[in-house]
């Protein structure tokens, strides 16, 4: 395949071509840590792109307990794609752009649980999945050395060579649907929000925390301070940068996780609260200062496919035993009747997670939905809730990700798929691939397979429940 950087060789399997690892821009080492995307270095000859890429550097991830573990090599140079193309089929395909979550610190792009390979091959359509920045790498803000938001900058870069390159694999720029889950989809609505917000003409937003807003610039130069100090560098020091510029990524990881958990100290976190200290900052240049109304007018911007699973936080609070522990749930009893009358018989752990699943995912999910109707958007939503067989995981953050990339031998050791029955979870993925691709092409998700998936408006505010069976139902009230 010949690009304007040069020749990259991929590999074809059952009429799907694949091709890894190719940059996008510049890798961002040396005097480019901490800056804004530059753009890639031509090359000469063939490129290999046959072997997956290495991904940002991370600790291992949270919700391993969940999800599975995954292996891959890590390095800095990560700024690459990762692209599915099948063969045959339409001349000039839809695209599906990928921003994997991973709460701005884990995860990749192009790694086997996120392969596109069955999306393109159901749908005729191209996927392309995207590495970005993470951790300190990506979201350290400090005045006059780096803003916060490379990461989302990065995402951006992505984007812009979609536009220029994704015809020379088959792909219709004009008919880009970027599509991501948990801190993917955040980054989305994020991007929204840019004063030259990115080209791509719809959105897919899977478990988007929309309740977590940006980090003020304030707190976010705290978080960086004492990230310094547990690097052991110091920002009035001369040679400051040089020393910055010099720390190996592992130290920077392993400062990063120090600053995690100190910060928690400071903030004498509350039971189920959890705190970020390195994610996209209003910094009022490349995101506005007033976060929750710039998210209102970004939603209607695009058309929208979102949605949440039932139970966000029972992957988080699952395997907490100071959840677990809890003897009364810490909200106002009217809250917790509320919640009762969703969850008869439901322990202080299931309503203190139900609350914060609604607080930060669902309401604000269902409010991105209003605000792209109210604007004569179409928007379109789901509630994921098939149930995982396993330790109370109910239908936990992530479980839709292997329904929607259809890659189940990837995730075959996923505590939340263990003792599910595959075969039946495989026909609910089939249909619901179908209405995601349906989205992606023609945008509506209404499909043969799932023939009624109603609009959501303020008339009628649907829904579609997705469990063992497709059931379009009213959104419930939170108030």
């Amino acid at each position: 395949m010949q690009l304007e950087q040069g020749t990259v060789l991929g590999r074809c399997d059952d009429l799907v071509s694949t091709f890894h690892a190719i940059p996008y821009a510049a890798p961002p080492v040396g005097m480019l840590r901490f800056e804004p995307p530059a753009p890639a270095t031509p090359w000469v000859g063939e490129r290999d792109c046959t072997v997956a890429g290495a991904v940002a550097p991370q600790a291992p991830s949270r919700l391993r307990v969940v999800m599975g573990d995954f292996t891959a090599p890590q390095s800095e140079d990560c700024l690459t794609l990762t692209i599915w193309t099948p063969s045959g089929g339409k001349r000039s395909k839809p695209v599906l752009a990928w921003l994997h979550g991973g709460a701005f610190l884990t995860g990749g792009g192009g790694i086997d649980i996120y392969s596109g390979e069955t999306l393109a091959r159901e749908g005729d359509v191209v996927v392309v999945g995207i590495n970005y920045r993470l951790g300190a790498l990506g979201f350290l803000h400090y005045p006059g050395v780096t803003n916060g938001n490379m990461g989302l900058l990065d995402q951006k870069a992505a984007l812009e060579w979609i536009q220029k390159n994704i015809a020379n694999f088959g792909g219709d720029p004009a008919l880009v649907t970027l599509c991501g889950q948990s801190a993917g989809a955040a980054s989305i609505a994020h991007l929204l929000t840019m004063k030259a917000e990115p080209r791509f003409r719809r959105c897919i937003l899977q478990s988007a925390p929309l309740g977590l807003e940006a980090l003020p610039p304030q707190d976010a130069t705290t978080n960086a301070e004492v990230f310094f100090r547990e690097l052991g560098v110091e920002p009035g020091a001369a040679d400051f940068r040089q020393q910055l510029n010099a720390a190996t990524a592992s130290e920077i990881v392993a400062a990063q996780n120090a600053t995690m958990i100190k910060r928690a100290q400071d903030l004498r976190l509350k039971p189920g609260e959890q705190y970020l200290p390195f994610r996209p900052v209003s910094d009022g240049a490349i995101l506005p200062l007033d976060n929750a109304a710039a998210f209102d007018a970004a939603a209607a911007r695009r058309d929208v496919l979102i949605g949440t699973t039932r139970e966000e936080y029972g992957s988080f609070f699952a395997f907490d035993p100071q959840i677990q522990s809890l003897t009364s749930v810490p909200l106002p009893e009217s809250l917790v009747r509320r919640l009762k009358g969703r969850r008869p018989g439901g322990t202080a752990a299931d309503l203190l997670g139900d609350y914060i699943s609604e607080k930060a995912f669902f309401a604000p999910s269902l409010r991105w939905a209003e605000q792209a109707a109210a604007a004569g958007r179409r928007a379109f939503v789901y509630s994921f809730d098939w149930q995982s067989p396993g330790r109370r995981l109910g239908a936990c953050h992530c479980l839709e990700l292997p329904f929607v990339f259809g890659t189940w031998n990837a995730f075959s050791r996923a505590p939340m798929l263990a003792d599910a029955d595959i075969g039946r979870a495989q026909k609910i993925g089939a249909s619901m691939r179908a209405a995601w691709l349906g989205f992606v092409t023609h945008g509506d998700p209404s499909v043969a397979e799932i023939p009624r998936w109603p609009a959501f408006g303020s008339a009628s505010p649907e829904i579609m429940l997705i469990g063992e069976l497709f059931e379009a139902v009213n959104a419930p009230r939170f108030n």
